[in-house]
């Protein structure tokens, strides 16, 4: 059975299956729900019940005082529902309420999608998942001399399966590292988050993607995190590159747009990507736009719009070294 989970102060709501713990539920679908271990220890993931019932399904070592569970608290970790719910339980609403955390995790895969670009995936331990807001970057080191911020490619809603867009023609260290002296099952630090590439919840207008080059990581966090939300708006994805064979990833956003009826996607090979967006979306005035790139491009982009009537509080840049 399926029960309805609703949280306050922020009235987001999701639904749970079977027995699931609240919390794994509540992040799948994209709340920033607070947590820390995820695993009864730390006691991060409290919340009150307001109303319906939940039942205890795994042991915890963190101990809820007497007038806490006078009131009703729980930990989300360790309980699943029983009936539908509400909650009062903290999230984040900025990436000033995310802690800075460090992690060793480990290579669970490294794929060469063309000659230039890898892509990277860890996987942190069970007890110390990353809590991040999509868009958000990280320093990832295999030694204390080769750290190197990359943004996170893949959805907060899977805190343990970490997804970063590597280019192989970088001379810094820690990729040269990672092409020549990694394999599956090395340990890579991971410090962060940190970033202000972050994805406008409150806004219901159509949101506009532009990504140039691996620019494309921090867009697909987002766009992954907007599905998580199930959120009604359009969207619509201009993927720029020199050439077809650069969009390494063609396939994943074909697929977004035959699955979603919302979803729009526009490769963009060697033409002025600005004035093509501004030929399918003339009002920028009801819209969001995300760009990420090298920063020439992405601030060139950025003042285009803004010139052509894009609202300054409705735009957002991320730039890729």
């Amino acid at each position: 059975m399926a029960a309805h989970i609703k949280i306050q102060p922020s009235n987001h709501e999701f639904w749970l299956e079977g027995n699931d713990a609240i919390l794994d539920a509540g992040v799948r679908a994209g709340l920033a729900l607070n947590y820390g271990c995820a695993n009864g220890n730390c006691g991060l993931c409290k919340a009150r019940i307001i109303s319906g019932k939940v039942k205890k399904t795994r042991h915890h070592d963190y101990v809820l005082s007497e007038a806490e569970k006078n009131r009703d608290y729980v930990l989300m970790c360790s309980c699943t529902a029983v009936s539908d719910v509400i909650l009062e339980a903290l999230e984040a609403s900025s990436e000033n309420d995310i802690p800075l955390q460090k992690i060793a995790t480990r290579i669970k895969r490294i794929e060469q999608t063309t000659d230039k670009i890898l892509i990277l995936h860890v996987q942190t331990p069970r007890i110390q998942r990353l809590r991040f807001l999509a868009g958000q970057s990280v320093t990832l080191s295999l030694d204390k001399k080769t750290g190197t911020d990359f943004p996170i490619a893949s959805c907060p809603c899977d805190d343990r399966n970490l997804l970063f867009h590597i280019p192989c023609d970088s001379d810094k260290p820690f990729v040269q590292a990672l092409i020549h002296n990694s394999k599956k099952g090395d340990t890579i630090t991971v410090v962060g988050p940190h970033g202000h590439f972050l994805f406008n919840e409150s806004a219901r207008r159509a949101q506009l993607y532009l990504a140039y080059g691996t620019g494309f990581a921090p867009i697909k966090s987002l766009i992954e995190h907007a599905m998580a939300l199930e959120t009604a708006s359009t969207m619509s994805l201009f993927w720029v590159a020199d050439k077809k064979e650069d969009l390494y990833m063609n396939n994943l956003c074909r697929s977004w747009e035959d699955a979603l009826d919302n979803f729009n996607y526009h490769p963009v090979i060697d033409t002025d990507a600005v004035e093509y967006l501004l030929e399918k979306h003339g009002n920028l005035e009801t819209v969001d736009v995300y760009i990420a790139g090298s920063e020439t491009l992405t601030h060139c982009a950025s003042e285009k719009l803004l010139a052509a009537g894009l609202p300054d509080a409705q735009l957002t840049l991320s730039t890729i070294d």
